[in-house]
């Protein structure tokens, strides 16, 4: 019974966020779909008349968002799981280590948190500078080194925790490492946070707007968001243009939630092997 609350309370989440973003996702494609180099509508068209896929055309060519996609799907590809894998195993660590090392963690963890990220820009830019790292993507990938943001580390800290001591227990009684501990029989129980952690990282690096701005220059490095800040220069005649870029970069997180989505709804808590 809790069980079947639990699956009716996330499904009635998943149609809640639907019906809110839907109309918007809606009105942005109609507009993409629109000839660009008309007078803008005074009214929004579902079905713009005429139908055109010139803006999409015009926003791969002009905004070089081709290119751009790759460098961002490089990053994304690179930076999500190594971000997942590094906070997945800090908050695993939290679990094994002795109660007051974790609460020294936790509390430091907490604090950083309440830094605000503009603070660490400075710092960050000046170090990347000296390393000579500045006009390349790894300013934007370093941060997974670090699991990209404390509140993952205590979000998995928190889930790993959850799990029953006899679980540990018995791995100790198998004589499984505290690594094959964590790879065979903690992280899967936890499949949830991990679809919903990397949903979140997924959609925070692909959409990253603050670092590449400031690290990179080279217009071959831009990622989708410095491509799509370049279209939105354009005149109100060719808005479509630019919704066609949003369209693009758009889709790739909503598969991720969708896929994230599914996780959440079917999720299997059952260990593997």
């Amino acid at each position: 019974m809790p069980e079947r609350a639990a699956r009716l309370w996330r499904t009635l989440g998943a149609a809640f966020v639907l019906l809110v973003f839907v109309p918007p996702l809606l009105l942005l494609v109609s507009g993409s779909l629109t000839e660009p180099g008309l007078p803008p509508s005074p009214t929004p068209q579902l079905v713009p008349d005429p139908l055109s896929t010139t803006g999409y055309e015009r926003a791969l060519d002009l905004g070089g968002l081709l290119r751009a996609s790759l460098n961002s799907v490089l990053v994304a590809v690179v930076a999500v799981p190594l971000s997942v894998l590094v906070a997945s195993l800090a908050g695993f660590a939290l679990t094994r280590i002795a109660p007051r090392a974790t609460a020294v963690v936790v509390a430091a963890s907490l604090v950083a948190l309440m830094v605000p990220a503009t603070a660490l820009l400075v710092p960050r830019f000046a170090i990347f500078r000296l390393l000579g790292l500045t006009d390349t993507l790894v300013p934007l990938i370093a941060p997974a080194l670090l699991g990209t943001s404390p509140l993952y580390v205590l979000v998995y800290y928190l889930a790993f925790r959850a799990l029953p001591a006899d679980l540990y227990d018995a791995c100790l009684v198998e004589d499984l490492s505290p690594l094959r501990t964590w790879w065979r029989v903690a992280l899967p129980l936890v499949r949830p946070v991990t679809a919903g952690l990397t949903a979140l990282t997924f959609v925070l690096t692909w959409s990253n707007f603050l670092d590449p701005l400031i690290y990179v220059y080279d217009r071959d490095l831009f990622t989708l968001p410095l491509a799509l800040r370049s279209l939105s220069l354009l005149d109100p005649t060719n808005f479509p243009v630019f919704l066609a870029g949003a369209v693009i970069a758009t889709v790739p997180a909503l598969v991720v939630f969708a896929l994230a989505q599914r996780r959440f709804l079917h999720h299997d808590d059952r260990p593997e092997g």
